[in-house]
């Protein structure tokens, strides 16, 4: 009964005294180019884009995707429920790895009056979910936004950022991109996600040979990511974690349905 965490997290970033709200519109950004606030040391590189790119487009290939996008529906519609929950209209937002569109279906026209969404994975900004707020689709990596300053009121992101190589500057991209006083809601998996399958994974490979490998990506804990995000700039913070249990009958079918859908999420 493999447990998965989802760290949601919800932030303002306040605007400076004397500094007026702008909206510069977009950009282009250059893979590689430099963070507007100074790029943050080298990272290294746990994850390889270029693959994980292929593994979304391929998700989203599948002739039946709903059937592993469960948890990805879900937690779109627990960012939806914290947009609402914001006693303001939201006029430009941003969805950051969007994959198929999981939290833009939960929204409506009242709460959002444009959506852009950005992805890696131009199969999934193809096979869009539908939703009633006027969207662009953005080819783009969640670490190189190709936006100008100050450019949204609302930014969100779910179930993605975990696959960034530097999430420091993915964080500091984001608000760059906000306007002062916009508003951060996003959601990744905590640090317990998998925990049943890792351990099992360990102790069978430890057995038979003498060490191992990790096959499941690595999380980020909930005690690092309120310093993260106050290294990115951001004020106001509120971070949480919701633990979602899903049952499986073996561990065959839960490989099922990560190679099938959630490979997007949590495999390496």
């Amino acid at each position: 009964m493999p447990l998965l965490t989802p760290l949601r997290f919800s932030w303002r970033r306040l605007p400076a005294a004397g500094v007026p709200v702008k909206n510069l519109g977009l950009r282009t950004v250059a893979s590689g180019a430099s963070s507007p606030s100074g790029a943050s040391p080298k990272a290294f590189n746990i994850f390889d884009r270029d693959l994980k790119r292929k593994q979304k487009n391929w998700a989203a290939r599948q002739p039946e995707p709903m059937k592993f996008d469960y948890l990805k529906e879900e937690v779109g519609s627990r960012i939806a429920d914290r947009v609402y929950d914001i006693a303001r209209d939201f006029h430009l937002a941003l969805d950051v790895g969007c994959g198929r569109g999981y939290i833009a279906e939960h929204l409506n026209k009242e709460a959002v009056g444009k959506l852009f969404q950005t992805d890696i994975a131009e199969n999934a900004l193809k096979n869009a979910l539908e939703t009633e707020i006027p969207t662009v689709s953005v080819l783009a990596d969640e670490e190189f936004l190709p936006f100008r300053e100050n450019t949204f009121d609302l930014v969100v992101s779910s179930l993605s950022l975990h696959w960034v190589n530097d999430l420091p500057r993915a964080l500091e991209q984001i608000h760059y991109v906000l306007k002062p006083d916009g508003v951060f809601i996003g959601a990744m998996f905590g640090g317990d996600t998998l925990f049943e399958l890792r351990c099992s994974l360990q102790l069978a490979e430890t057995e038979r040979e003498g060490g191992f490998s990790p096959h499941v990506s690595p999380f980020t804990a909930v005690n690092d990511l309120g310093h993260l995000l106050g290294r990115a700039g951001f004020n106001t913070l509120t971070v949480d974690t919701d633990e979602i249990q899903v049952n499986y009958p073996g561990m065959f079918e839960l490989m099922e349905d990560l190679q099938g859908g959630m490979r997007s999420s949590c495999l390496t």
